[in-house]
């Protein structure tokens, strides 16, 4: 089986010196909203990126993005990150044998994210201040010392991201008519209207989607349309106060006649516990606002039935299960009594 760089060479920055490196990210499942899509009329289906390598779409950008800091001689890389971008980060630079330096914001980290930068042996200093601090501080670093900044800024991240959207069309046959993605550092939303496009350009697909953004509304600058100098939301992965990739993402929205609105904490929790609860499907808080907003424009009346739909789920649910545990109370010992458990079970 090809890997991702292989299989999209044609479309990547990819030369005859580019390593072509592997942890066999990519071709995560299509899932059909089976139960929702009944009683809904559409046809929707989530781009389950929770089942890539390190748990997240990271995986798709930083493969791309390491094998060209390879190609360039690089023996170290560095990021900013609420968790998953470190975790990719450093998952890479093991499997490359190179260095990992990452920056995380004091206290505003999944500790499942931040287990994986520890186990696959990053650097990891924390600072106090907020994501958009970190990145400010790596970007420097970067420019002065010897070492590749592989956030989102890095073009060949969003490169390596755009993948999805292709992975999207060859299984579907074409595009949706609508595509709901979170919105943090807006790369992703980026990304994905640059594969469309280029599919769509080269007549592999013969529409664009609309793209459906949906932020956190207590990090929502681009919705505001103003820097957020303390973003909260309890959707870790999204807690960002002003978007790398702000412009392009405006871009994308705007060419394809999509939005970029909010949801509240409750809206994106209420949208995890429902796809988990009523379809199987486990993601982390922040990958719940893509469903959250197709709830939302399904409520409003504002999505067509028999709508071709995909939602974007960005991280598995394991990535950031604190906010879960925070919010159950988990269940009462009894006694092992046969009868009793029958009882409790309401069997009897």
């Amino acid at each position: 089986m090809k890997t991702l760089l292989e299989r999209y060479k044609e479309y990547l920055p990819i030369t005859d010196k580019t390593p072509i490196i592997s942890l066999r990210e990519g071709n995560t499942p299509l899932i059909p909203l089976v139960n929702f899509n009944k009683k809904t009329g559409l046809r929707a289906y989530v781009k389950y990126e929770g089942a890539n390598p390190t748990g997240s779409f990271k995986d798709r950008g930083m493969v791309m993005a390491v094998a060209k800091a390879l190609e360039d001689g690089s023996r170290a890389i560095i990021c900013a990150s609420t968790g998953n971008t470190s975790a990719a980060a450093a998952a890479y630079a093991a499997r490359t044998n190179i260095k990992a330096l990452v920056l995380i914001p004091e206290g505003k980290i999944a500790l499942g994210k931040l287990s994986q930068a520890i186990i696959y042996g990053a650097k990891v200093i924390q600072i106090k201040g907020n994501f958009d601090q970190c990145l400010n501080r790596v970007r420097e670093i970067s420019e002065k010392y010897p070492v590749t900044l592989v956030n989102s800024l890095n073009p060949y991240r969003l490169q390596g991201q755009k993948t999805a959207a292709f992975e999207i069309v060859d299984e579907l046959g074409e595009t949706p008519d609508y595509h709901f993605l979170p919105v943090g550092n807006a790369g992703n939303i980026t990304a994905y209207w640059m594969g469309y496009t280029e599919y769509f350009e080269n007549n592999i697909c013969k529409k664009l989607p609309k793209m459906m953004g949906f932020q956190a509304d207590g990090s929502a600058p681009i919705v505001y349309n103003k820097v957020f100098e303390n973003p909260e939301t309890i959707a870790t992965a999204i807690r960002i106060g002003n978007p790398a990739s702000w412009e392009k993402a405006v871009k994308a929205r705007d060419k394809s006649k999509g939005v970029i609105e909010s949801l509240t904490d409750e809206e994106i929790l209420n949208a995890q516990k429902y796809l988990a609860s009523t379809e199987g499907i486990f993601c982390e808080p922040a990958s719940a606002a893509s469903f959250g907003g197709l709830l939302k424009k399904y409520n409003e009346d504002l999505i067509e039935k028999d709508s071709l739909v995909v939602c974007t789920l960005t991280g598995n649910g394991l990535k950031d299960p604190n906010v879960i545990v925070s919010r159950i109370n988990p269940p009462e010992a009894i006694d092992n009594n046969l009868e009793k458990i029958l009882v409790e079970a309401n069997f009897i």
